[in-house]
Protein backbone atom coordinates (compact mmCIF):
# COMPACT_ATOMS: atom_id res chain seq x y z
CA UNK A 1 0.00 0.00 0.00
CA UNK A 2 1.59 3.53 -0.62
CA UNK A 3 0.78 6.23 1.38
CA UNK A 4 0.78 9.76 0.23
CA UNK A 5 0.72 13.04 1.89
CA UNK A 6 -0.37 17.01 0.84
CA UNK A 7 1.73 18.25 3.55
CA UNK A 8 4.12 20.57 2.23
CA UNK A 9 7.68 20.54 3.42
CA UNK A 10 9.46 23.99 3.33
CA UNK A 11 12.72 24.38 1.25
CA UNK A 12 15.34 24.69 4.36
CA UNK A 13 18.19 25.36 2.17
CA UNK A 14 20.76 27.86 2.74
CA UNK A 15 20.55 30.99 0.54
CA UNK A 16 22.68 30.92 -2.57
CA UNK A 17 23.72 33.90 -3.96
CA UNK A 18 26.31 32.32 -6.08
CA UNK A 19 25.03 32.44 -9.79
CA UNK A 20 22.65 35.51 -8.98
CA UNK A 21 23.63 39.03 -10.73
CA UNK A 22 24.28 41.80 -7.96
CA UNK A 23 22.01 44.72 -9.08
CA UNK A 24 22.44 47.08 -5.83
CA UNK A 25 25.83 46.68 -3.83
CA UNK A 26 25.45 49.76 -1.58
CA UNK A 27 28.53 50.21 0.98
CA UNK A 28 28.11 53.75 2.29
CA UNK A 29 31.84 53.97 2.33
CA UNK A 30 32.05 57.07 -0.09
CA UNK A 31 31.49 59.97 2.97
CA UNK A 32 28.29 60.34 1.78
CA UNK A 33 24.20 58.99 1.62
CA UNK A 34 23.75 58.55 -2.11
CA UNK A 35 20.77 60.41 -2.78
CA UNK A 36 20.01 58.80 -6.24
CA UNK A 37 19.53 55.64 -4.29
CA UNK A 38 17.97 56.95 -0.88
CA UNK A 39 15.42 59.74 0.48
CA UNK A 40 16.78 60.81 4.13
CA UNK A 41 13.45 61.28 5.16
CA UNK A 42 10.99 59.11 7.19
CA UNK A 43 7.32 59.77 5.54
CA UNK A 44 7.21 62.92 5.71
CA UNK A 45 3.78 63.66 3.93
CA UNK A 46 2.33 62.87 7.35
CA UNK A 47 4.90 64.76 8.81
CA UNK A 48 7.44 67.27 7.35
CA UNK A 49 11.12 66.81 5.96
CA UNK A 50 12.43 68.83 8.76
CA UNK A 51 10.87 66.83 11.39
CA UNK A 52 11.38 63.50 9.86
CA UNK A 53 15.22 64.17 8.36
CA UNK A 54 18.20 61.33 8.91
CA UNK A 55 20.11 61.77 11.06
CA UNK A 56 23.65 59.56 9.83
CA UNK A 57 27.43 59.54 8.58
CA UNK A 58 28.82 57.47 6.08
CA UNK A 59 32.80 56.56 5.42
CA UNK A 60 34.54 53.23 5.36
CA UNK A 61 33.05 51.31 8.22
CA UNK A 62 29.33 51.84 6.39
CA UNK A 63 26.80 53.76 7.01
CA UNK A 64 25.68 55.25 10.75
CA UNK A 65 22.24 56.16 11.52
CA UNK A 66 21.54 58.53 15.29
CA UNK A 67 18.87 58.72 17.30
CA UNK A 68 20.41 62.04 19.21
CA UNK A 69 19.39 64.04 22.33
CA UNK A 70 17.34 66.65 20.23
CA UNK A 71 15.88 64.49 17.69
CA UNK A 72 12.40 65.41 17.52
CA UNK A 73 9.05 63.10 17.64
CA UNK A 74 8.39 62.50 14.11
CA UNK A 75 4.94 63.46 13.88
CA UNK A 76 3.68 63.60 17.60
CA UNK A 77 0.10 64.63 16.67
CA UNK A 78 -0.42 61.24 15.10
CA UNK A 79 2.12 58.94 16.47
CA UNK A 80 3.59 60.54 19.86
CA UNK A 81 6.66 60.71 21.23
CA UNK A 82 8.24 58.20 18.67
CA UNK A 83 11.55 59.23 16.99
CA UNK A 84 12.96 57.68 14.33
CA UNK A 85 16.38 58.16 11.90
CA UNK A 86 15.92 56.36 8.00
CA UNK A 87 16.55 56.33 4.78
CA UNK A 88 13.86 54.95 1.75
CA UNK A 89 14.26 54.49 -1.56
CA UNK A 90 11.06 55.57 -3.00
CA UNK A 91 8.40 58.50 -2.51
CA UNK A 92 5.66 60.29 -3.36
CA UNK A 93 2.36 61.60 -1.99
CA UNK A 94 -1.27 63.10 -2.75
CA UNK A 95 -1.28 67.13 -2.39
CA UNK A 96 -1.87 68.46 1.76
CA UNK A 97 -5.18 68.26 2.99
CA UNK A 98 -5.09 64.67 1.16
CA UNK A 99 -5.17 60.97 2.85
CA UNK A 100 -3.67 60.17 -0.09
CA UNK A 101 0.29 58.75 0.35
CA UNK A 102 2.19 55.68 1.52
CA UNK A 103 2.24 53.43 4.56
CA UNK A 104 -1.30 54.57 5.97
CA UNK A 105 -0.46 53.22 9.34
CA UNK A 106 -3.57 54.55 11.09
CA UNK A 107 -6.76 55.54 10.24
CA UNK A 108 -7.14 59.29 9.97
CA UNK A 109 -3.86 60.21 8.53
CA UNK A 110 -3.73 63.93 6.67
CA UNK A 111 -0.86 65.11 4.16
CA UNK A 112 0.57 67.80 5.72
CA UNK A 113 3.65 68.77 3.32
CA UNK A 114 3.49 67.51 -0.13
CA UNK A 115 6.46 65.68 -1.48
CA UNK A 116 8.02 64.69 -5.29
CA UNK A 117 8.02 61.39 -6.64
CA UNK A 118 10.82 59.30 -6.43
CA UNK A 119 11.02 56.13 -7.86
CA UNK A 120 14.57 55.72 -6.56
CA UNK A 121 15.23 51.83 -6.10
CA UNK A 122 12.06 49.85 -6.38
CA UNK A 123 12.97 46.04 -6.76
CA UNK A 124 10.46 43.29 -7.52
CA UNK A 125 11.43 39.94 -7.02
CA UNK A 126 15.07 38.92 -6.25
CA UNK A 127 17.11 38.46 -3.17
CA UNK A 128 17.18 41.41 -0.98
CA UNK A 129 20.37 41.55 1.92
CA UNK A 130 21.69 43.63 4.80
CA UNK A 131 24.27 43.20 7.15
CA UNK A 132 23.59 45.30 10.20
CA UNK A 133 24.19 45.52 13.71
CA UNK A 134 21.10 46.03 16.52
CA UNK A 135 21.05 48.22 19.51
CA UNK A 136 21.06 46.13 22.81
CA UNK A 137 18.64 49.40 24.90
CA UNK A 138 15.08 48.50 25.90
CA UNK A 139 13.94 52.10 24.05
CA UNK A 140 15.47 50.96 20.72
CA UNK A 141 14.44 49.45 17.62
CA UNK A 142 16.23 48.77 14.16
CA UNK A 143 14.87 47.28 11.17
CA UNK A 144 14.81 46.88 7.37
CA UNK A 145 10.70 46.95 6.06
CA UNK A 146 10.45 47.12 2.33
CA UNK A 147 6.97 48.41 1.56
CA UNK A 148 5.12 48.45 -1.44
CA UNK A 149 5.82 51.65 -3.82
CA UNK A 150 1.85 52.20 -3.41
CA UNK A 151 0.90 52.90 -7.53
CA UNK A 152 -2.68 51.50 -6.69
CA UNK A 153 -3.57 52.02 -3.12
CA UNK A 154 -3.91 48.45 -2.09
CA UNK A 155 0.05 47.83 -3.18
CA UNK A 156 1.01 48.44 0.31
CA UNK A 157 2.00 45.19 1.77
CA UNK A 158 5.60 44.61 4.08
CA UNK A 159 8.18 42.26 3.73
CA UNK A 160 9.59 42.59 7.18
CA UNK A 161 13.41 41.25 6.57
CA UNK A 162 14.75 41.96 10.00
CA UNK A 163 12.77 44.04 13.05
CA UNK A 164 14.90 43.62 16.15
CA UNK A 165 13.61 45.47 19.51
CA UNK A 166 16.62 46.58 21.71
CA UNK A 167 14.36 44.76 24.98
CA UNK A 168 14.61 41.54 23.09
CA UNK A 169 17.88 40.92 23.09
CA UNK A 170 19.93 38.92 25.93
CA UNK A 171 23.46 38.19 26.94
CA UNK A 172 22.52 34.52 24.51
CA UNK A 173 21.00 36.00 21.57
CA UNK A 174 17.79 37.62 20.97
CA UNK A 175 14.41 37.64 18.97
CA UNK A 176 14.23 38.77 15.27
CA UNK A 177 10.96 39.54 13.14
CA UNK A 178 10.35 38.33 9.88
CA UNK A 179 7.52 38.05 7.41
CA UNK A 180 4.49 39.81 5.64
CA UNK A 181 2.46 42.23 7.01
CA UNK A 182 -0.81 43.08 4.80
CA UNK A 183 -1.54 46.35 6.13
CA UNK A 184 -4.64 47.26 4.17
CA UNK A 185 -3.76 44.67 0.95
CA UNK A 186 -6.80 42.61 0.68
CA UNK A 187 -4.46 39.89 -1.34
CA UNK A 188 -2.04 39.22 1.79
CA UNK A 189 -2.42 37.51 5.07
CA UNK A 190 -0.28 38.63 7.58
CA UNK A 191 2.45 35.97 8.29
CA UNK A 192 4.54 37.51 10.83
CA UNK A 193 6.75 36.04 13.78
CA UNK A 194 10.08 36.61 15.95
CA UNK A 195 12.88 33.83 15.45
CA UNK A 196 15.53 33.12 17.99
CA UNK A 197 18.94 34.19 16.88
CA UNK A 198 21.85 33.05 19.29
CA UNK A 199 24.79 34.90 19.04
CA UNK A 200 25.91 38.94 19.80
CA UNK A 201 22.85 40.89 17.60
CA UNK A 202 24.88 43.60 18.72
CA UNK A 203 27.36 42.46 16.03
CA UNK A 204 26.97 42.65 12.36
CA UNK A 205 24.77 39.61 10.80
CA UNK A 206 23.17 39.24 7.35
CA UNK A 207 19.16 39.43 7.18
CA UNK A 208 18.03 38.58 3.79
CA UNK A 209 14.75 37.51 1.68
CA UNK A 210 14.28 35.48 -1.09
CA UNK A 211 11.34 37.01 -3.23
CA UNK A 212 9.82 34.83 -5.72
CA UNK A 213 6.34 34.71 -7.61
CA UNK A 214 5.56 32.04 -5.57
CA UNK A 215 6.83 32.77 -1.78
CA UNK A 216 9.45 34.22 0.30
CA UNK A 217 11.69 32.60 2.13
CA UNK A 218 13.77 34.32 5.20
CA UNK A 219 17.51 34.12 5.89
CA UNK A 220 20.01 34.71 8.98
CA UNK A 221 23.43 34.82 7.83
CA UNK A 222 22.39 32.61 4.92
CA UNK A 223 20.65 29.93 7.59
CA UNK A 224 17.31 29.59 6.12
CA UNK A 225 14.37 30.57 9.51
CA UNK A 226 11.10 31.25 7.73
CA UNK A 227 9.04 30.60 4.23
CA UNK A 228 5.95 32.57 3.54
CA UNK A 229 3.53 30.60 1.63
CA UNK A 230 3.05 33.56 -0.48
CA UNK A 231 4.02 37.14 -2.25
CA UNK A 232 3.91 40.58 -3.01
CA UNK A 233 3.45 41.49 -6.74
CA UNK A 234 4.76 44.86 -6.62
CA UNK A 235 7.77 46.86 -6.62
CA UNK A 236 8.63 47.78 -3.01
CA UNK A 237 11.00 50.46 -1.69
CA UNK A 238 13.35 49.81 1.09
CA UNK A 239 12.79 50.81 4.30
CA UNK A 240 16.27 50.93 6.24
CA UNK A 241 15.82 52.83 10.27
CA UNK A 242 16.05 53.01 14.16
CA UNK A 243 13.52 54.06 16.22
CA UNK A 244 13.28 55.17 19.86
CA UNK A 245 10.59 54.12 21.31
CA UNK A 246 8.17 55.83 24.10
CA UNK A 247 8.12 54.79 27.82
CA UNK A 248 4.79 54.97 29.21
CA UNK A 249 6.24 57.92 31.34
CA UNK A 250 7.32 60.32 28.78
CA UNK A 251 10.54 60.11 30.65
CA UNK A 252 14.23 59.23 28.01
CA UNK A 253 17.56 57.66 28.87
CA UNK A 254 19.42 60.62 27.89
CA UNK A 255 22.27 59.44 29.25
CA UNK A 256 22.21 56.22 26.48
CA UNK A 257 22.14 58.34 23.60
CA UNK A 258 23.18 58.64 20.89
CA UNK A 259 21.60 55.29 19.53
CA UNK A 260 23.35 54.48 16.42
CA UNK A 261 22.52 52.05 14.31
CA UNK A 262 25.33 50.64 11.97
CA UNK A 263 24.64 49.10 8.45
CA UNK A 264 27.71 47.65 6.66
CA UNK A 265 25.89 47.09 3.20
CA UNK A 266 22.75 47.04 1.84
CA UNK A 267 22.38 44.33 -1.29
CA UNK A 268 19.87 43.53 -3.94
CA UNK A 269 19.88 40.43 -6.66
CA UNK A 270 18.34 40.09 -9.86
CA UNK A 271 15.29 37.44 -9.71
Amino acid sequence: MRVTSNVRVPDMSPLDLSDRRLDLDERFDEGIVDESVWWPFYLPHWSSRERTAARSTAGPEGLELRIDVDTPPWAPDVDGDVRVSHLQTGQWSGPVGSAIGQHRFREGLVVREAQPERRLWLPRFGVIEVRMAAIRHPDAMVALWPIGFEEQPDDCGEICIAEIFGADIDDDGGWVGVGVKAHSDPRLSTDFERIRVDGDLTDFHEYAVEWTPERLRFFVDHRWVKTVAQTIDYPVQLMLDVFELPRADGSRDLAALPHRFRVQRVRCYAP
